[in-house]
């Protein structure tokens, strides 16, 4: 039997992943109130897990407190997207880097593992997390864990603007299974110097259309 603190651990969890999926996808959108009585009923849950939700939420960048109690969706601007893309490219070059000067049969089993779950998961649900999962696992034989946090809380911050632009024309004329599978194979080639141009060069062309739709901010 599950004692008080873990279901309490538990609905905080849910809370929170339900929450901040709803931000990334602008359900919640930015610069939103976020008011706990109305969020508890959303969710059906009890106001302290929204409240402890909306607190890690914060700690995530993805909140935002407004004064000594009151919570709203982060806000977006293009002067902060264009931050997150500078500081994606800096700091996803030099984990890369790291990953492929460590590179063994493992890390590259995991990778190659992980683009095939990506491609299959295209079209569906599960796409964003693979998506995710592909691109951290390029940068997870890096040894440096506070490096690959800040590239993972990156990533979720760029999700965000990508949901705000979704309605642009022209970006899935983009042939982006192409792009990832420049960067796999220059990965597994250890090659640094043609992964990390190929992976900078996703990015950027991600940030080149997204920037004019981003102008309204």
């Amino acid at each position: 039997m599950e004692d008080s603190s873990g279901k309490e651990s538990s609905a905080t969890r849910a809370t929170y992943l339900s929450l901040r999926d709803m931000i990334l996808t602008g359900a919640l959108p930015a610069g939103e109130k976020l008011k706990i009585e109305q969020l508890r009923k959303l969710l059906d849950t009890g106001a302290s897990p929204v409240r402890e939700a909306l607190s890690l939420l914060t700690s995530d960048m993805l909140v935002e407190r407004i004064d000594q109690r009151g919570f709203r969706a982060a806000s977006a601007s293009l002067a902060n997207f264009k931050e997150i893309l500078t500081l994606r490219c800096s700091l996803e070059d030099m984990a890369l880097r790291q990953s492929i000067a460590r590179a063994s049969s493992d890390w590259e089993e995991a990778l190659v593992l992980a683009h095939h779950r990506m491609k299959r998961a295209a079209g569906t649900p599960e796409f964003e997390e693979r998506h995710k999962d592909f691109h951290m696992a390029l940068l997870n034989n890096a040894e440096s864990p506070i490096l690959q946090r800040y590239c993972s809380q990156l990533y979720d911050l760029n999700i965000r603007y990508r949901y705000l632009a979704a309605g642009g024309a022209g970006y899935q004329r983009r042939d982006i299974a192409t792009e990832h599978e420049e960067i796999l194979e220059a990965a597994v080639r250890q090659d640094g110097e043609a992964a990390t141009a190929a992976l900078l060069n996703h990015y950027r062309v991600t940030g080149d259309y997204l920037a004019p739709l981003l102008t309204d901010l």
